[in-house]
C-alpha cells in the first residue's frame, strides 16, 4: 500500500532542505516569506549550506540534513530549496527505514526527481512534484495558489486541461509518477529507478535537444520500465526547441501503447509550474479535459 502523508494545516511547520546545487540566498528568503504568508511556519537549518562548487554542501551533510528533517516530528512537510545537480549522490546515504516511519509531504522537481522516485519506490509514500522554495518568486501567481491547494487538500485535487493538447484520447486511472526525463534516465538500471507499469507517466525537461529527448525516451523504453503505462502527460520542455517537434515525436515512440496522451500540462521548468501529488490515485480524462487526484491509499 502507498501511504498518503497528512495534508498541511495553518501553523504547521515546513522544513527547507538543499539536497542538490547551491541556491540564491535572496531568492530563498523571498520563497520562505511566501510560504509563511500561506500560513505555515518555516524552519531552515543552520548552516543551510556549505557550498562546494556545484553542490550546496558535501554529500554526507546534505543526506544528514534530509534525514533529520524526516525524523523531526514537528516538521510536517519538506520543501527543497532548488534542484540543479547532486541529489543522485546522496541516494545511498539516506536512512530509508527512518524515512518510511515518518511519511510527510516532500516537494521538489527537476534534479529532485531522483529523490521523489527513490522515496516513492523505497519508502512507499506519495511525494509531490512542484516549485521549490528558492524558485517561488519565479513562478506565476496561479502556480503559488495551486501549490497551497496541493499542500492542504483533504479529499480531491483537480486540474482542468482546457489549454492542453490531446495527442491520444481516452481515460486512464492510476497513480502518476515520473518527473524530469534526464533524471529518470540516470536512475534506470540502478536500485533507485522504478518500473512505471500501471502508472500514468509524467515527463518534463529543460535544455535538451530533440535528438537527446528521442534517445532518452528510447533508452527508457528499451529497459522495459515504460511497458504497461496507463497514460502519458507531457509537461513543459523549456529551452528544448520547438515544442511541436516533441509533440510529434512522442506518439511515435509510444505507438504500441493504446493510452491517452496529453501535452502542454503546466508542470516543470517555467513560469507556470503546477504542484501535484505522485503516488495517489489519479484519473486522466482526455475526453472531459480533466486531471484529478484523490487523497486515499492505492496499490499501483
Amino acid at each position: 500500500m502507498i501511504m498518503i502523508p497528512d495534508s498541511l494545516s495553518p501553523g504547521d511547520k515546513v522544513g527547507i532542505v538543499a539536497p542538490a546545487s547551491p541556491f540564491d540566498p535572496k531568492k530563498l528568503e523571498e520563497g520562505v516569506k511566501m510560504i509563511r504568508d500561506m500560513g505555515f511556519r518555516v524552519e531552515c537549518p543552520e548552516p543551510m549550506s556549505i557550498t562546494t562548487g556545484y553542490l550546496s554542501a558535501p554529500d554526507d551533510f546534505r543526506a544528514r540534513q534530509l534525514n533529520r528533517c524526516f525524523a523531526d516530528k514537528e516538521i510536517k512537510a519538506i520543501v527543497c530549496a532548488r534542484g540543479g545537480y547532486g541529489s543522485i549522490r546522496i541516494l545511498p546515504l539516506l536512512d530509508y527505514p527512518l524515512i518510511r516511519r515518518h511519511p510527510k509531504i516532500f516537494l521538489g522537481y527537476s534534479d529532485i526527481t531522483v529523490l521523489l522516485t527513490a522515496l516513492y519506490r523505497k519508502c512507499r509514500f506519495s511525494v509531490f512534484h512542484g516549485p521549490m522554495a528558492a524558485g517561488l518568486g519565479d513562478v506565476d501567481e496561479d502556480s503559488r495558489i495551486r501549490l497551497f491547494h496541493a499542500l492542504t487538500f483533504v479529499d480531491a485535487l483537480e486540474f482542468p486541461l482546457k489549454d492542453a493538447t490531446i495527442l491520444s484520447s481516452g481515460k486512464a486511472e492510476g497513480p502518476v509518477a515520473g518527473g524530469n526525463l534526464t533524471s529518470l534516465c540516470h536512475l534506470a538500471g540502478t536500485p533507485y529507478g522504478m518500473n512505471f507499469h500501471g502508472h500514468i507517466l509524467f515527463l518534463e525537461d529543460r535544455g535538451e535537444a530533440l535528438y537527446r529527448i528521442d534517445r532518452m525516451l528510447m533508452h527508457l523504453k528499451l529497459t522495459g520500465c515504460l511497458s504497461g503505462i496507463r497514460g502519458l502527460i507531457l509537461g513543459t520542455f523549456d529551452e528544448c526547441g520547438d515544442y511541436a517537434d516533441i509533440v510529434n515525436l512522442v506518439p511515435e515512440i509510444f505507438k504500441e501503447e493504446d493510452i491517452p496522451i496529453l501535452a502542454g500540462f503546466g508542470g516543470g521548468h517555467g513560469r507556470r509550474n503546477l504542484a501535484f501529488p505522485m503516488g495517489m490515485p489519479a484519473t486522466l480524462d482526455c475526453d472531459k479535459g480533466v486531471l484529478r487526484f484523490e487523497r486515499r491509499r492505492t496499490v499501483p
